[in-house]
């Protein structure tokens, strides 16, 4: 797991990565002040199709291993790749297809949250 104060630098990655990539509506989910939550941060995005979800994904996966030297705990939603989530521990990347992202609305659910557009 990456360690904490190593997880701005991961945000940083993520981040850029998923900007390489034209995701749209890139959004940070400050989790830290939350009681129990599942991580310290959320990122979120949205591709406009299945093609772009998984090259986005395929991406963080990529730039994280190579400039931060990790790769993720879990992931999950490779195969249809209308919602690919990416666990590295205390941050956790959701990259949806534009509609799946509206229907889940987990910035609402979330509500608490600090929220950062990237």
């Amino acid at each position: 797991m990456i360690e904490k104060s190593n997880s701005n630098k991961l945000v940083e990655t993520i981040v850029n990565s998923i900007d390489d990539m034209k995701a749209e509506n890139i959004t940070i989910l400050d989790l830290r002040e939350i009681d129990n939550a599942v991580s310290e941060f959320f990122i979120i995005c949205s591709g406009n199709s299945t093609t772009q979800v998984s090259a986005i994904a395929s991406n963080v996966e990529k730039k994280v291993r190579n400039e931060i030297k990790e790769r993720p705990l879990h992931t999950e939603g490779n195969q249809n790749a209308q919602w690919v989530l990416m666990d590295y521990g205390n941050v956790v990347v959701h990259v949806f297809l534009k509609g799946i992202r509206e229907f889940y609305d987990l910035e609402s659910m979330w509500g608490d949250a600090k929220l950062i557009s990237a």
